[in-house]
């Protein structure tokens, strides 16, 4: 009796490289896609600050505090697409995954963005 395909091995495991699985091709498409939601979030909360909340802050500060959205989105989105690459040819070749440089970056630029917003909301 033959049995069914296991769909958890992967041709790879013979240690030759080639094209990666389907299933981890899309979810390395679907980080990337993530990537992108997150600048446009920080982009919509950098434009809302500016435009939506002038009783927070004075002018320039709420400029700032936009901006820092903003500029974040742009580094996130900037990278975005050469992640995906280097991740997909890793997959490919079937080697190690990069470091992913994006994530500190992300968290210590929304930790400055969310401090800056709290000192805002407190002294408003």
């Amino acid at each position: 009796m033959q049995q069914p395909p296991d769909h958890a091995s992967h041709d790879e495991d013979d240690g030759t490289a080639g094209e990666p699985d389907h299933r981890f091709t899309l979810a390395n498409e679907r980080t990337f896609l993530a990537w992108l939601r997150t600048a446009l979030g920080l982009v919509a909360g950098g434009v809302a600050i500016q435009q939506l909340v002038p009783g927070l802050a004075s002018e320039v500060t709420r400029t700032v505090l936009a901006a820092l959205c903003i500029g974040l989105a742009l580094v996130i989105a900037a990278a975005a697409y050469p992640r995906w690459r280097t991740v997909q040819r890793a997959m490919s070749r079937g080697g190690p995954l990069p470091r992913n440089v994006l994530l500190p970056v992300l968290g210590f630029g929304i930790a400055v963005i969310t401090a800056l917003a709290l000192v805002l909301v407190i002294t408003a």
